[in-house]
């Protein structure tokens, strides 16, 4: 005899099965873009790995320099927090580039190889497909970038305090201005803001290019914003399109004042509630998926090259 309870664990079920079997396809797609792409998460380990060694002369070169006498705490900034900061824009820059890349040749490259025939072949429909190409750069990247990102931080903070042994500097000290537990989660609302939000519209408009484009989706990409640029500014002596696309790279201003210029900092001063409310971020989430459903439909049509 089923009880309610049994009723609805059994509902329960079905419904977490229905969900599994729609998100299914999805999930083995973007496994197949990771496992096609592997630059995706191998050129932000790189350039961790590089900086962690640049990190470490510079801490032993400076550890040389001081001799001994070492500066007041309000002087450490410098040596002990800027390194920190770099690295995690360093390895955000990188990860920013490789989703560029990345949505270039996304739908490009499958016509180019001719892999589409096989793909096509696939029960996993054209929407499913666009929008695990699509979750690369606004979700895979980022997300990776920021744990590379933190990890980085941490092995920093270590092999600081370890070859700052016995320098007479006290390891309090070095803690208490590593700015990594505060800096992660700063770095964490940057990521979500702008490379999953904000940039939504480029990375749109790069696949859409890469579902078009003949040959060459990077110069397509790039030749409209140029070409509309060069025609207002001959024919009206005006900025408006490369102020509106800084606009979209740099992200609106805050309410408040940043500690620093840097643009992570300019977003973390960014409230969510002034961010949400910016009105560039809902047209720019508009034009993305105009742009999304237009890389679908040139998909479903078009053949390899």
């Amino acid at each position: 005899m089923n009880t309610p309870s049994n009723v609805m664990a059994e509902s329960d079920i079905g419904t977490r099965a229905a969900i599994w079997a729609a998100l299914r396809p999805l999930y083995w797609s973007i496994r197949r873009e990771l496992w096609e792409n592997r630059y995706i998460y191998l050129a932000p380990l790189a350039a961790a790995i590089l900086f962690l060694s640049a990190f470490a002369v510079h801490t032993i070169v400076w550890r040389q320099r001081m001799h001994g006498v070492w500066p007041a705490d309000s002087a450490l900034r410098d040596p002990l927090e800027v390194p920190y900061e770099i690295a995690a824009g360093l390895i955000m820059g990188i990860a920013f580039l490789v989703g560029i890349f990345y949505a270039l040749d996304a739908l490009y490259g499958e016509r180019r190889d001719r892999s589409i025939l096989l793909w096509k072949s696939l029960p996993v429909s054209d929407l499913t497909a666009v929008l695990a190409k699509l979750t690369i750069p606004l979700v895979v990247i980022p997300l990776l970038s920021f744990v590379l990102a933190v990890a980085t931080q941490l092995l920093m903070l270590l092999l600081s305090s370890l070859l700052l042994l016995g320098s007479g500097l006290s390891m309090a000290t070095i803690w208490a201005h590593s700015p990594v537990f505060s800096f992660s989660l700063m770095l964490l609302y940057h990521i979500v803001t702008v490379h999953g939000l904000w940039y939504a519209p480029l990375y749109g408009w790069l696949l859409l290019v890469s579902a078009w484009a003949p040959r060459a989706p990077i110069i397509w990409a790039l030749m409209p914003p140029f070409v509309i640029w060069g025609v207002e500014k001959i024919a009206f002596n005006t900025s408006h399109f490369l102020n509106l696309l800084i606009y979209r790279i740099s992200g609106p201003e805050p309410s408040t004042k940043p500690a620093h210029d840097t643009v992570m900092d300019v977003m973390a001063a960014l409230s969510p509630g002034q961010f949400f409310s910016e009105p560039g971020l809902w047209i720019g989430l508009a034009f993305a998926t105009v742009c999304i459903a237009g890389a679908v439909r040139l998909r479903r049509y078009r053949g390899p090259i």
